[in-house]
């Protein structure tokens, strides 16, 4: 009578399939975070830590959070190619279960990685700048969002290698429609939040932000003849928060030197903490 032989899970699903789940989840992890606390709660930035040089500049520290974010992007669309060129393991009995393990693993491991290197060796950012504690703010958020994700996943992986009696294979049409509903949803849900920030600005204050090397008398210039008054401007004369510019042509302000003009009903990001 032949002996039955246990496969082990690393030998089953392919490499790249769980390289597909830990950049997957990586990269939505480093979402996570950019859109909640720098945008959402507006906890801190990429680069809150440098107040000096630079890259304390605000216009640099918006760049940072925006390259930072493309980054995630570069890694997810690395986790989707992975998970294309490997489809075929969908197949494989618990193969949603593993990727979803291997995902809940990245995501743990963003956050790992984001404290011990940004937040203890380098200091660029901790979790609450205005904290006095910041300290137990960055163990905290570690422990929600790093440790527990990876012991989810790795409890996961334990628990679900070995196949159930009787079980056979899946079609890969529904675990991918899962996955694709998933990050679609995701993706919906983080828009929305960008879009309304928790701390909102005051609907009649426009932020202008010019481009490098463009003098302020270039926006001075776009405002004559208009109600628009300066509410609030940064050391460098980078940055301006205006009332009463409503009226004024978006068009015109590009023109004369602006690299973003906020919105006035629905702020998005970063301008939306600017009083």
């Amino acid at each position: 009578m032949p002996t039955a032989h246990v496969v082990s899970a690393d030998t089953v699903h392919p490499r790249a399939f769980a390289w597909a789940g830990y950049a997957l989840g990586f990269a939505m992890s480093g979402f996570f975070d950019g859109i909640l606390l720098h945008q959402v709660l507006q906890w801190h930035h990429l680069l809150s830590g440098i107040e000096r040089g630079a890259l304390g500049d605000l216009r640099v520290q918006v760049m940072a959070d925006g390259l930072f974010h493309a980054l995630m992007y570069v890694i997810a669309a690395i986790g989707l190619w992975l998970l294309y060129r490997t489809r075929e393991a969908f197949a494989i009995p618990h193969a949603p279960r593993r990727l979803l393990a291997d995902f809940w693993i990245g995501f743990g491991v963003w956050h790992v990685v984001d404290a011990v290197l940004s937040h203890w060796i380098t200091g660029i950012h901790r979790i609450r700048m205005d904290s006095p504690t910041p300290l137990l703010w960055d163990l905290i958020w570690l422990f929600l969002f790093g440790v527990i994700p990876v012991l989810v996943g790795i409890r996961m992986r334990r628990t679900g290698t070995a196949a159930s009696p009787g079980a056979g294979p899946r079609g890969p049409g529904i675990a991918a429609s899962w996955v694709a509903a998933i990050l679609v949803g995701g993706a919906l849900l983080g828009a929305a939040l960008n879009l309304f920030p928790v701390r909102a600005a005051p609907n009649d204050s426009t932020t202008v932000v010019l481009r490098p090397g463009a003098a302020p008398s270039q926006l001075f210039a776009a405002l004559e003849g208009t109600d628009a008054r300066i509410l609030w401007t940064d050391a460098r004369g980078g940055v301006w928060v205006l009332t009463g510019a409503e009226a004024v042509d978006r068009l015109r302000l590009y023109r004369h030197g602006a690299m973003y003009v906020s919105g006035t009903m629905a702020p998005a990001g970063c301008s939306a903490w600017v009083r």
